[in-house]
């Protein structure tokens, strides 16, 4: 009882002031709707956290993420650590230099949005196949709503949500057409921003992470945000 007192202490104060902060339009409304049901979700009970969500943006944008880590299921707020800042540094790169304008104008997602917990030998727990599935829904229903013309994938286990095969170094510093949910979209896969990653320190990766950030940065959906941000 103790637990699910502090679940219901963690999740609706957060919704109201994500509501409270927002312009209300249909588009935004739809999207608190959709969150509200989404941070009542308990479908995977090995699962360590409540969801973990984003401000309720309409972009034309969508970053997806692998899950969220130990510090963002305490927190409620998703790249909130360590890997958070590696990321938002990348994007500094690709013209959105401030954390919380990258928050107010880009949707954040997940494959799976609850903190998975810690794997016994080291570093957090990959979620299972179910658990991928108890979640995909709820990001299919984030593609119909919001109909991305970019999503950013951010880690392996985000871009096989998207693209065939797993390897780096065929799929990042490119940009790919997709199709989910009944919804086409370009992909632009990235690896994971965790510090324990050593993929972008050595080739190719020095190399194909700088590339994916110039196309980032040259694509229409990315510089339509970077057009509203007042210098």
């Amino acid at each position: 009882m103790a637990q699910r007192a502090r679940l219901r202490h963690n999740t609706r104060p957060m919704a109201a002031r994500r509501k409270s902060r927002v312009t209300t339009t249909p588009e935004i409304e739809a999207v608190l709707h959709h969150q509200a049901k989404l941070a009542r979700c308990r479908r995977c009970p090995l699962m360590k956290s409540t969801p973990v969500i984003g401000n309720p943006v309409v972009s034309k944008v969508m970053l997806v993420g692998q899950a969220p880590g130990a510090r963002e299921g305490e927190v409620h707020r998703p790249f909130a650590w360590t890997a958070g800042k590696t990321l938002f540094k990348w994007f500094a790169l690709a013209g959105i230099a401030n954390e919380e304008t990258f928050r107010d104008r880009v949707y954040m997602a997940a494959v799976c949005r609850c903190f998975p917990g810690k794997n016994p030998k080291g570093g957090d727990r990959v979620p299972a196949p179910e658990e991928v599935a108890n979640c995909a829904g709820w990001l299919d229903a984030e593609l119909q709503m919001l109909a991305p013309q970019l999503v950013i994938a951010a880690g392996k286990l985000a871009i096989r949500e998207f693209l065939p095969g797993d390897k780096l170094d065929a799929l990042v510093g490119k940009v790919h057409g997709a199709r989910r949910a009944g919804v086409e979209f370009d992909v632009l896969p990235l690896p994971h921003p965790s510090g324990a990653s050593t993929w972008i320190h050595v080739e190719p990766g020095k190399t194909l992470l700088p590339r994916a950030l110039a196309l980032l940065a040259g694509h229409p959906a990315w510089q339509a945000i970077v057009s509203t941000i007042e210098l």
